[in-house]
């Protein structure tokens, strides 16, 4: 007999059980069902509902499923459909009818929604702290090669020199925000939603406060109705992540390419890569390809809940059992990827004289030319045209900026003089970039002072 069969005069169909069920899923919120059904207990004791004596025994019941579930000894059902209704016929089967006592004055739809506020804001504190960790392995990397010149790429195309620590800074930085935005977010899941009942409230003179402070939350839902139906720090968690799973799909990215054999920039570890079934020679970044490949895994469970939400009306409807598992894929995945990202990065070999002969051989001076004809007095534009002249002359002629003799320079402007010749290596370049946020020596430096200050934060 189902919990709820009281009114219904035939079984549930097989197929409709299978369908309805999410225990192969939601099992995974038990912890949290239980923590939330012990305060709830406590409550309804000190509010008078249920006795002293029942309460303890109810609570006596529930740690030992607890245990149950933790020694693997727990059998789960889909005939149960939830892990709601599996605790709590355990907990009658345990303790006899008085466990029955434990489910007044809420409802599942409170009851799941507690679950899901404990579990969320539980994620949301792990995954900021796996955030940091990749943050600080990062800064680790940047901070043993400040010297090291690369290229700078805009459209794929070698732009100009920057310093590797300035390029890896910039995935610190990306990573800050992402783990403000998750910290942020957890204001808005630390709502206390139990005590709403099935979406109106109830007729028992309980007390939301006691189980909001037992249970840690600083905020309770003022309005039952959206207390039951409201999964907006669920969306916030999987939109948070998938920013976050962007800019690691990015990070993805340049490692593929600098690893690849055409730019020999990094060599990432064995233990990071794999091999070919077929080719004996090859070492592929697999972990890489399937963290880019996973962010539009997450981007669907977004995508999925906000679909869910977009046409439900107040207050619960059995739609809302869709979000669970994108919610539960996401931070699995996220946890994983950041987790690998960092153990990775720490066996990073990076190969300096590739990268700066890559910084050398092309035009990546050409800017600092150009800006030193304007501050010989020519207007920038007409120095732009100059410049670019001069280096569609050096295609031509095969030949790069630093080879380049004042006379071949002065053929296309008068204004060049001997001073413009220590300009065109590639560590002019980066150490001419001094501004605030430049890729200069110093300002990496000062750059790195403040990520440091950003994580101690």
């Amino acid at each position: 007999m189902k919990l709820w069969g009281g009114r219904f005069q035939k079984e549930t169909d097989a197929l409709v059980e299978a369908f309805n069920a999410s225990i192969d899923f939601d099992k995974r919120l038990y912890a949290e069902d239980i923590r939330g059904s012990m305060a709830h207990c406590r409550m309804l004791a000190a509010c008078g509902i249920i006795s002293r004596a029942e309460a303890e025994l109810i609570i006596e019941g529930l740690h030992e499923i607890k245990a149950e579930i933790e020694r693997g000894e727990f059998v789960f059902s889909a005939a149960m459909e939830d892990i709601h209704m599996h605790v709590e016929k355990r907990l009658i089967e345990l303790i006899g009818p008085v466990g029955g006592k434990l489910h007044t004055a809420r409802s599942r739809n409170d009851q799941v929604a507690l679950d899901l506020h404990m579990y969320v804001k539980k994620e949301i504190l792990a995954t900021a702290a796996l955030i940091k960790n990749l943050q600080e392995t990062l800064l680790e990397t940047a901070a043993a090669h400040q010297d090291v010149i690369m290229p700078g790429y805009t459209h794929l195309q070698r732009a100009q020199p920057v310093l590797f620590a300035h390029h890896l800074l910039a995935y610190f930085w990306q990573l800050q925000r992402d783990r403000t935005r998750f910290l942020e977010s957890y204001q808005r899941a630390d709502w206390m939603p139990l005590g709403a009942g099935a979406l109106a409230g109830t007729t028992f003179p309980i007390n939301r406060e006691m189980v909001a402070e037992e249970l840690g939350f600083k905020q309770l839902y003022e309005n039952s109705m959206d207390a039951v139906s409201d999964r907006d720090f669920v969306v916030e968690f999987l939109a948070n992540a998938s920013l976050l799973m962007t800019h690691l799909s990015r990070l993805s990215e340049d490692l593929i390419l600098w690893n690849s054999q055409e730019f020999g920039f990094v060599e990432l570890d064995d233990a990071f890569t794999t091999g070919s079934s077929i080719m004996p020679q090859k070492k592929n970044p697999d972990v890489t390809e399937l963290v880019r490949g996973k962010t539009g895994r997450v981007y669907g469970h977004l995508l999925a809940l906000l679909t869910v939400l977009k046409g439900l009306p107040l207050t619960y409807n059995k739609d809302l059992q869709e979000d669970k598992e994108g919610l539960f894929d996401t931070a699995d995945t996220i946890k994983m990827s950041l987790t690998l990202y960092a153990a990775m990065l720490r066996t990073l070999r990076v190969n300096r004289e590739k990268m700066y002969a890559a910084a050398a051989g092309d035009f990546a001076s050409a800017t600092d030319l150009a800006d030193y004809l304007v501050r010989k007095g020519l207007p920038f534009r007409e120095a732009h045209a100059v410049v670019g002249r001069l280096v569609a002359w050096c295609i031509a002629e095969k030949r790069s900026l630093p080879e380049l003799t004042v006379s071949e320079l002065q053929v296309h402007s008068p204004l060049f003089t001997e001073e413009a010749l220590p300009l065109l290596t590639p560590e002019a370049v980066v150490a001419a970039r001094a501004s605030r946020g430049g890729t200069a020596a110093a300002a990496v430096a000062e750059q790195l002072q403040k990520a440091k200050q950003a994580l101690a934060e």
